[in-house]
């Protein structure tokens, strides 16, 4: 089949399931790039399931959309099936030192309510605006932690198979900025093994993580890091070095905070943000010899080598 009828026929599958041409920017912090094909806003196991069988029968090529806190979709969309976890994934249980958070749970959300139960080691994500389930699918981190560092199991379900197992923190390959999650494959849930500690410490603590983050890092529309630090150096020194702070691009524009951010105009073009990423990236290597590799999720863009 063509991947108009691909779409078609997973679209007769869900029925009332999908909704079409949604945009997807909204959907993300950058908050620019085209509309899904395809839309599915999954509430509970039932759905997943049902958007599982629809996948794997149809072949409809598949995007599962968190907080969109690390993700860039071209201005021409995304011509298959966006997937994201509704309330049903957000609920949070703890049980003495172990913490199950649903893969729509805010990381912010889910720190607050670790510090609030009088334990510790999950205080770095209340600064990082994204969900469990992405922090999961990147190995997210800050302030000298990591998902790896905190994470015990996770339920992933397979969209294209329908397998449905929990899987250990050993075998999902957890590096920076990395981990062994396809892109068809769903975090449902994420265990974190925490420690005892104390309630007011971690909220001074917190205090002082969104106090530093609100201080260094400009607000609006971005999606944090664009690259990641090369070994034994930081993206944002080399693209300072490189005289980019202010580089604009169309309506996208390197930030004068902290150049490892760039900030998209309200209304903006995501393939704006793109050509940005390109020639920063062409100027770091010209003025460092350092490539620098993306730490944004890009979707729908050829390499940046082929700029």
């Amino acid at each position: 089949m063509s991947a108009p009828d691909v779409v078609e026929a997973a679209a007769a599958r869900l029925g009332g399931l999908v909704r079409r041409d949604v945009p997807i920017g909204p959907r993300t912090t950058y908050r620019v790039g085209g509309p899904a094909a395809l839309f599915a806003d999954v509430q509970d196991d039932g759905e997943l399931a049902r958007v599982a069988a629809a996948v794997a029968a149809t072949g409809v090529d598949v995007l599962v959309v968190g907080k969109g806190s690390n993700l860039l979709v071209t201005d021409a969309g995304f011509p298959g099936l966006v997937v994201g976890l509704g309330d049903g994934f957000a609920a949070t249980t703890i049980d003495g030192t172990t913490v199950r958070a649903g893969a729509a749970a805010a990381l912010p959300v889910v720190a607050r309510q670790t510090v609030r139960a009088g334990l510790t080691g999950f205080e770095w994500a209340v600064g990082v605006p994204g969900s469990i389930g992405g922090a999961v699918r990147m190995n997210a981190g800050g302030h000298g932690s990591e998902m790896a560092k905190v994470l015990d199991r996770v339920r992933l379900v397979d969209l294209r198979s329908g397998a449905d197992r929990e899987v250990a923190v050993a075998d999902l390959d957890l590096a920076y900025r990395h981990s062994a999650v396809a892109d068809h494959e769903v975090v449902a849930w994420a265990e974190l093994a925490l420690a005892v500690g104390d309630r007011a410490r971690g909220e001074a603590e917190l205090t002082e993580i969104v106090a530093w983050r609100r201080a260094n890092q400009p607000g609006g529309q971005n999606a944090g890091s664009v690259f990641t630090n090369p070994p034994g150096d930081s993206a944002g020194r080399l693209i300072d070095a490189a005289g980019c702070k202010g580089l604009r691009v169309g309506s996208a524009e390197v930030s004068t905070k902290h150049a490892n951010f760039f900030q998209a105009d309200a209304g903006g073009a995501a393939d704006d943000v793109w050509a940005l990423m390109g020639e920063v990236r062409r100027r770091v290597r010209t003025t460092a010899g350092v490539v620098l590799h993306p730490e944004t999720r890009l979707v729908g863009f050829p390499p940046l080598e082929d700029l």
